[in-house]
């Protein structure tokens, strides 16, 4: 066995470890469990959010609790560079999981899709990957595996990943620090409420504006 498959065996037991880890602890995901967790950390708690973060994904478990804890523990900036970088190793250790690991357990799941996927990707590379981001066709956690299965790069995929997770992510994660200020009576909350949902209706409203320029400029063909 090369040194690089020992690597590589490495990585995937220690993802497959941290997923484990967190599917055990499914029940303590919530938004206090999350403050706890970080405070205990102290000066380490971003580092410990995003590793919970990235763990939770691998394992499948729902993110929204976490971006919202995110937005709520460290503002609409800071929170949404952790929310965004977790979410971004977590997809990246789900593609790494199912490149060299699990990928029959993933075609299992996807069925039909998954020669979709595969071709799609293999016609567009990076740019289908921002799309499939942007406009949630495959849930976010299982499209993280089913992404491991194509043939596109892991530094494109990376990159596609957290540029195109942005959008959605600013806005969840904004919700959740105007929902913290709400509570904590802050003043400019009726202010802060209302951008929170302006970016949810923009979060909401793109995935609709880029399928209908993609259909569009499928309609017209190549110029």
């Amino acid at each position: 066995m090369t040194r690089a498959n020992v690597l590589r065996l490495a990585l995937v037991g220690l993802l497959g470890a941290a997923a484990a880890w967190a599917f055990m602890h499914r029940h303590e995901f919530d938004a206090r469990a999350l403050s706890d967790a970080v405070q205990r950390a102290g000066p380490w708690g971003a580092l410990a959010f995003m590793a919970i973060y990235a763990a939770a994904t691998v394992a499948l478990l729902p993110g929204t609790v976490l971006t919202l804890a995110g937005g709520a523990l460290f503002g609409p900036v800071a929170g949404t560079f952790y929310n965004l970088t977790g979410a971004t190793l977590g997809a990246t250790g789900a593609f790494l999981v199912a490149r060299y690991l699990a990928a029959d357990w993933v075609r299992a799941r996807l069925g039909e899709r998954t020669a979709q996927l595969v071709a799609g990707v293999e016609h567009e590379d990076w740019r289908f990957v921002a799309f499939v981001r942007l406009v949630p066709l495959i849930p976010f956690n299982l499209l993280n595996y089913a992404l491991g299965l194509t043939r596109v790069r892991l530094s494109r995929y990376v990159i596609a990943s957290y540029l195109a997770m942005l959008p959605g992510t600013l806005a969840y994660t904004y919700l959740g620090y105007a929902g913290r200020a709400a509570l904590a009576g802050n003043a400019g909350m009726i202010k802060k409420g209302l951008l929170a949902l302006a970016l949810l209706a923009c979060a909401a409203l793109l995935p609709r504006l880029i399928r209908r320029a993609r259909a569009a400029r499928q309609r017209q063909g190549p110029v």
